[in-house]
């Protein structure tokens, strides 16, 4: 068998495991892999930052369910990379970054863009590499794919120094993987499972309280069988939003601290909790030991480390989620007997406060007008109606459910309303940052969404204030001709934490209040996209539907009201129950 090079062995590394394309930005210590690259078949995409790359592969492993790959060089390339490794490896997703690095012979003397970036990523991936020879790298990558993506996902970072590329070894890739001290435990124990189908049978008030480790384990079908089954109410965490559908009668919306009133309440006042997929984030719980309390809990999860880690549960399964699922089921069979007259008596008492807690922001501090000095639209026509900002999200979800589109955010307020007002009914369509929440992530894990699913509609939901953080991968974009279409909600501040500072620290907005910031229209067409812009609400729905008509790229900016707030919220240190504008004594009505 001929030798080849480490560059040589690891593209056709990459083509053994599936791979279609790599995200990345070129440096010195992968010139070797980018000479390679260009006849290998490969598509590599050149995004205009590290960072953006690997939430572009990101946003390609939510998409596709398989590995996203990014490539960048040593020192500072490495260092860009840092924070989209700590991101896909909080939100379970499989990520591979293939970073450069010096050659060995100069690694611990401070060599020209060297960093030790094994050493920088190791608490914030799930396994890290430094391939030591030529020989070892194509088993190394097989290890890569197989820990990225199995048990519970994560971040993987393989640091490949320059004479290791350069050098020749022969190619033997290996045709699987066994690592004595990683074995992921998929199926679920049967006493687990039987305990488990015996509180759900005897519960009268049980709530599904589901995350993104539903998706991840394509257990979808399962939940939505199990929850009609059992006429059982489901929440979802952000990262867990279209695991089911949001448009079921049994959907409670989201829950935590800006969760839906029903779903806050429901989980506060269920006798069973069944989580599926879910680690119990503080933004989930709240305050911790109000959290739940009426409740036995069954937690579902194939990480072991995630059990019992933040609250006690009475029945824990470590296990895949799909296969837990399957095997409640199949115990359960098709007509569980259950008690169906409490079963109707708590879909009723949620029914009533469905009706109480209506998510309308007409009712839940909607403000009269826009005129005061640092809001954005102070002195753009004096008093008039402004734009609400749900209202934006709303009218999106009208022109936009048909298309079944992918809807990616940013993060901040934006964020929470396009978890809240936007329904999605399939699994992968919401992408967000969720654990990091990380600024600026919106825009590139669009990229990856889109060259995942070229034919689909693919919208990036952003704040004024989070757009800049990666606005030049619009140059990506538009290179690319990704028809990405980007909805700005423009509210010239940092509007989630200018939103704790108005409730919280007496109206001091430090740091804060962005003005009205660049054109964005302008901003967009000196990109080479197109752009739009609403100011007053009869403008929104026509700004939205020539936006998502118009080919390619679109950047559609809604100069929306300032003192708009994301209701309902749970203060720092309140139970979930504890919702603003909802006094606390409303839940102790009944």
């Amino acid at each position: 068998m001929a030798e080849l090079t480490g560059a040589q062995i690891l593209i056709e590394c990459w083509k053994k495991e599936g791979v279609e394309l790599v995200f990345g930005y070129p440096g010195a210590t992968t010139i070797d892999i980018h000479h390679y690259l260009m006849e290998s078949g490969l598509r590599f995409v050149l995004t205009r930052h590290e960072q953006a790359a690997v939430h572009a592969a990101e946003g390609y492993a939510r998409v596709t369910g398989r590995p996203g790959v990014a490539l960048v060089t040593s020192g500072p390339g490495a260092t860009n990379a840092v924070t989209g490794l700590a991101a896909a490896y909080l939100d379970s997703i499989p990520v591979i970054v293939f970073s450069g690095q010096v050659a060995r012979m100069m690694i611990g003397n401070d060599a020209f863009q060297e960093v030790d970036i094994v050493g920088i990523t190791r608490p914030i991936t799930k396994h890290n590499y430094l391939v030591r020879d030529t020989e070892s790298l194509a088993r190394t990558v097989k290890e890569a794919f197989y820990v990225a993506a199995s048990g519970r996902p994560g971040s993987i970072l393989v640091d490949l120094p320059k004479d290791v590329l350069a050098g020749t070894a022969e190619f033997r890739y290996p045709g699987k993987v066994r690592l004595r001290a990683y074995q992921p435990h998929l199926e679920p124990h049967p006493k687990q499972v039987a305990k488990a189908v015996e509180l759900m049978l005897a519960a009268k008030k049980p709530v599904i309280y589901a995350g993104g480790g539903v998706a991840m384990s394509r257990a979808g079908k399962a939940l939505l069988t199990l929850a009609e089954r059992l006429q059982i109410p489901v929440t979802n965490t952000l990262m867990g939003l279209g695991g089911f559908p949001g448009t079921h009668p049994l959907f409670l919306g989201m829950l935590g601290m800006h969760g839906l009133y029903q779903a806050n309440r429901a989980v506060q006042e269920c006798d069973l909790l069944i989580a599926v997929g879910a680690r119990f984030d503080d933004r989930v719980t709240g305050r911790l030991d109000r959290f739940a309390q009426k409740a036995k809990i069954i937690q579902i999860d194939v990480d072991p480390t995630s059990i019992h880690k933040r609250v006690t549960t009475q029945v824990p399964m470590v296990a895949d989620a799909q296969q837990a699922l399957q095997a409640i089921l199949e115990l359960l069979g098709r007509s569980p007997d259950y008690d169906r007259e409490a079963r109707g008596a708590w879909l009723a008492a949620i029914a009533r406060w469905k009706n109480e807690g209506l998510l309308d922001y007409r009712r839940l501090g909607r403000a009269a007008s826009c005129t005061g000095p640092g809001c954005v639209n102070h002195g753009r026509g004096g008093s008039f109606e402004p734009i609400q900002p749900q209202m934006v999200v709303e009218t999106l979800y009208e022109k936009a459910k048909d298309r079944d589109p992918y809807i990616c955010t940013e993060v901040g307020q934006h964020q929470m309303w396009a978890a809240q007002y936007y329904l999605y009914d399939k699994p992968r369509r919401f992408l967000t940052s969720g654990g990091l929440g990380v600024m600026g992530f919106g825009l590139p894990a669009a990229i990856g969404a889109q060259v995942a699913r070229p034919e689909a509609l693919v919208i990036d939901v952003a704040g004024d204030g989070s757009i800049l953080m990666n606005i030049q991968e619009l140059v990506t974009i538009v290179e690319e001709k990704l028809p990405i279409k980007v909805v700005i909600l423009n509210n010239g501040c940092l509007g989630m934490v200018r939103q704790w500072q108005q409730l919280f620290y007496g109206g001091r907005y430090s740091g804060t209040l962005l003005g009205a910031g660049p054109d964005f229209v302008r901003l967009a067409e000196a990109f080479g996209a197109r752009g739009f812009r609403a100011t007053r609400p009869e403008e929104v729905a026509g700004v939205m539907e020539k936006g998502l008509a118009a080919e390619g790229p679109v950047v559609m900016d809604f100069i929306v009201c300032q003192q708009a707030l994301v209701y309902p919220m749970v203060a720092a240190g309140k139970e979930i129950g504890d919702m603003l504008p909802y006094a606390a004594e409303i839940l102790a009505q009944d």
